[in-house]
């Protein structure tokens, strides 16, 4: 298991969201679990420098559609539109993208949401359900937008972004790394030490290997994974307390200060909108604010057989929906 040595924000500290996005206009983004946290804070920045439209998915549709209120009244000249989407349900994604996404193009694809230290439980498809939702759901949204998101990479003056959330807490990854024969056989990873945080971690692995093949398969699209830092959000309130007493202390032994969602979102919106066009690595694992990490992280986070071997296993998965 790696150690990362960091400070909870470093490279461009001095990051201002206001000041640093350039304009968005004609510009289209979709963030997943947009209706609160990171992914609220996320849609907010970017909806300041007027966006085409953005789309806002998550579980919550009082949420999504009074954050969509909001956007639209503060930003006449965004349009927004809320997704009901649950991650965990792959025939759900993808009948969900196919009666709501209405444009011709995509430009900034965010896939934000999560769960994390979770009960050992299975999705309606059968999978781990932090897996499922953090890893499989997103995959199956990326490839149900992959077709539009390579057509907007061939128009003029195009510049296409995949970002995929994932987390320092990667670190804690089976020693296989991925544990395909559990997942193959319906299991939900039962551990009697840290079994929430190993599948959170997991599924926080395979966030990584998926955005690195995609930037090798696609490099016409700009893909990179994004650790947020560790965030104030419902992830971290709603978790009992000795998993909050984990992150504190944690925090605490790495020096690492705990940020507000408005900061805990710079990492992303940097990546997806400030960042200069061919200043970002694609493939790479982005740390607060804009620092390339990817030579810091563990051999089987950089491994490119393993990306590939969960590349073809979550195709076949796929598939069958």
């Amino acid at each position: 298991m790696s150690t990362f040595k960091l400070k909870a924000i470093e490279g461009h500290a001095d990051f201002d969201p206001v000041r640093d996005i350039p304009s968005l206009e004609g510009k289209v983004i979709f963030i997943t679990g947009g209706t609160t946290g990171l992914g609220a804070a996320s849609a907010k920045h970017l909806a300041a420098h007027n966006p085409q439209h953005i789309y806002i998915s998550g579980r919550n549709a009082t949420a999504g559609n009074a954050l969509v209120l909001e956007l639209t009244t503060k930003h006449p000249h965004v349009g927004a539109t809320f997704v009901p989407l649950d991650l965990a349900s792959l025939g759900a994604v993808k009948e969900s993208i196919k009666t709501h996404f209405k444009h011709d193009r995509l430009d900034i694809l965010m896939n934000n949401a999560g769960i994390m230290a979770q009960p050992a439980a299975l999705s309606k498809d059968g999978y781990e359900v932090q897996f499922a939702t953090n890893h499989l759901g997103h995959a199956m949204l990326t490839d149900c937008l992959l077709p539009v998101l390579l057509r907007t990479a061939k128009m003029p003056g195009a510049d296409v972004r995949v970002l995929t959330l994932s987390s320092l807490g990667y670190q804690f990854h089976p020693r296989n790394g991925i544990s395909f024969a559990e997942l193959n056989a319906g299991g939900t990873m039962k551990r009697w030490i840290m079994g929430g945080w190993i599948r959170y971690a997991q599924s926080k692995l395979a966030n990584i290997l998926f955005a690195s093949e995609l930037a090798r398969r696609h490099p016409e699209i700009t893909s990179v994974s994004v650790h947020p830092g560790v965030v104030l959000t419902d992830l971290y309130y709603t978790q009992a307390w000795w998993n909050r007493w984990f992150i504190d202390f944690g925090c605490w032994a790495q020096g690492l200060k705990l940020l507000q969602p408005h900061q805990g979102s710079w990492n992303q919106v940097w990546c997806a909108a400030a960042a200069e066009k061919g200043e970002l690595v694609s493939g790479g694992f982005y740390y607060p604010v804009g620092v390339e990490k990817m030579a810091m992280l563990d051999k089987t986070a950089k491994s490119a057989e393993l990306a590939k071997e969960l590349w073809d296993w979550t195709e076949g998965v796929l598939a069958k929906f």
